[in-house]
């Protein structure tokens, strides 16, 4: 990359981290300004103001806005178009300490840590000088002061360019992806009213060593995908005085942990590449209060990572998996009871446990069979009084629910009910079996291997960290998308996709991001040479492959 584009984005970069931006706060706000009245300092769109546009994010008390700016190139005619994404929001800055008012101020905060203690990686990477350090200019202004930059060095060629670039400066990616969802629509919109061909979105968020001592600089194509399989389970409550008599959820929920956290066997494998296996996120039973009575009730959520299983797929695994729980509970417990009452010299009986498990589909036809319309009637009264608990987590709405719905069902008897949280992220497998996945591969290839430069640069498949990116696609089959609202509670009441347009755009992905270190901690930082000169020159080379 020249060295003076490399220069402009790394100034502007330390521009864009100096606002404050932090996610789910007003200064959301600032930022969005921010890059708006960058880009209308461009002659190219100072001669076109309409090509820059506020795109409101949905139903959002901050009124938050994502910057969606359109560059279209006056060679030709060619309908061909590029989506860029880059988000620019960050996480907080508490984790500075007495730093936090330098977090977003690179040049004070280097001479400010040299007055702390550091980690010795961070602490060499510091005193090298190639390395900025900052809330953001890593996690992921850099990306948005890149895109930036290429657009007026573009712009600037307006009459060389053939095709079209669609750049969305999204926030509210580090929480729900507010930002992108609003913009999913507007994309859809722009691609019916324009006639564009869009052709794939490159984002271009952090990437970072995949393992300690890791020297590669990594292009993803791709990206993982995420669902969030949850469990109701439901004991029997008895004395602890008398403890054979109930069944404990904590026990069962235990028992689910043990076998599906952290285990591999749920991993998704393509094409070598594996998926971070399951873990917990939160585990914890229903009893509100202190007394001698085991808990009746429990409840946990597993982030869950994918690289080609569908809803339905991990649906039917995370079933299997409590089934499997339940009866290794079921098994303990009765060769504890017989030890108990050998030992005791009581007559033993048969403990009345039978191992349970359903989807949350499933428990509603049971309800339903019971009630008839009357549980639907219930369920909406619920909603509708829980909507009004603005403070009420997307998770516990939907706990709430799944619990309620329990409640009407007249078997009282233990069971565990899988369901799924929100969010849920798709993930985007590009195999290369269509004109635009292969398009796609083949133009990333040709940008990385034209790269003389001292890195080992690879492209592989999978961004491995949940992004936007996962918003470009959904899938399409109908049993696939059915298992996904039909086990999800507080789809389309309190958590929305729009899914359709998800379908539409079906675009596949690549992140070529800068190179760091750190993401989220008080030594977030990146590397300089990478990040300013050779991700931007693979950034534009994929650019004109695609085009070209």
């Amino acid at each position: 990359m020249d060295k003076g584009l490399a220069k402009k984005i790394e100034n502007l970069n330390v521009e864009l981290t100096k606002v404050l931006s932090v996610v789910g706060t007003k200064t959301e706000l600032d930022i969005s300004k921010k890059v708006y009245d960058e880009f209308m300092k461009m002659d190219y769109y100072k001669k076109h103001p309409e090509l820059v546009k506020y795109v409101d994010f949905k139903n959002d008390k901050l009124e938050r806005q994502s910057v969606v700016a359109t560059l279209k190139g006056e060679k030709g005619n060619s309908k061909k178009t590029i989506v860029l994404i880059a988000h620019i929001d960050t996480v907080g800055i508490s984790d500075y300490g007495k730093l936090k008012e330098y977090a977003t101020k690179p040049e004070e905060l280097a001479e400010k840590l040299k007055t702390v203690t550091l980690p010795e990686d961070a602490r060499k990477d510091l005193e090298s000088g190639d390395w900025l350090f900052g809330r953001g200019i890593f996690d992921m202004k850099c990306g948005v002061a890149t895109f930036m930059v290429l657009i007026e060095y573009l712009s600037e060629r307006i009459d060389e360019f053939e095709g079209n670039l669609v750049f969305a400066a999204v926030g509210d990616e580090e929480g729900n992806s507010g930002g992108m969802l609003s913009v999913v629509p507007e994309l859809v919109k722009m691609e019916e009213e324009e006639g564009f061909e869009y052709l794939a979105v490159i984002d271009n968020d952090y990437s970072a060593e995949r393992y300690e001592g890791d020297d590669s600089k990594y292009v993803y194509i791709g990206t993982v995908g995420k669902l969030m399989p949850s469990f109701y389970v439901v004991g029997k409550e008895t004395h602890v005085g008398e403890p054979f008599k109930g069944l404990d959820p904590n026990q069962l929920a235990g028992a689910i942990t043990q076998r599906v956290n952290l285990n591999v066997e749920y991993s998704d494998i393509a094409e070598g590449e594996v998926s971070l296996p399951p873990i917990t996120l939160r585990q914890q039973d229903m009893k509100e209060e202190y007394s001698v009575q085991i808990a009746k009730t429990a409840n946990l959520y597993f982030n869950y990572a994918t690289h080609k299983s569908g809803p339905d797929e991990v649906m039917e695994k995370m079933k299997n998996a409590a089934k499997d729980a339940f009866e290794d509970v079921i098994g303990y417990l009765k060769g504890q009871y017989q030890t108990f009452c050998e030992k005791s010299g009581f007559p033993q009986k048969e403990l009345p446990w039978k191992a349970r498990v359903m989807s949350y589909q499933e428990l509603y036809e049971k309800v339903k069979a019971e009630m008839g319309d009357d549980l639907d009637k219930a369920i909406k009264e619920l909603e509708a009084e829980l909507l009004k608990d603005e403070t009420l987590d997307d998770r516990d709405f939907s706990l709430k629910l799944v619990s309620e719905v329990h409640s009407m069902w007249s078997d009282k008897d233990p069971v565990i009910i899988v369901y799924f949280a929100p969010p849920y992220y798709p993930h985007i497998y590009v195999e290369g079996s269509e004109g635009k996945e292969k398009k796609l591969l083949e133009s990333v290839d040709k940008a990385v291997n034209a790269m003389d430069v001292e890195y080992n640069i690879v492209h592989k498949k999978f961004y491995p960290y949940i992004s936007d990116l996962s918003y470009a696609s959904a899938p399409k089959d109908d049993s696939v998308i059915a298992a996904l609202k039909n086990n999800m509670p507080a789809f389309g009441v309190k958590y929305d996709l729009p899914l359709e347009d998800m379908q539409k755009l079906n675009l596949p992905v690549v992140n070529i991001g800068p190179f760091g270190k750190d993401a989220h901690k008080f030594t977030e930082r990146l590397e300089r040479r990478y990040s300013y000169e050779i991700a931007p020159k693979l950034v534009y080379d994929t650019i004109m492959n695609l085009l070209g």
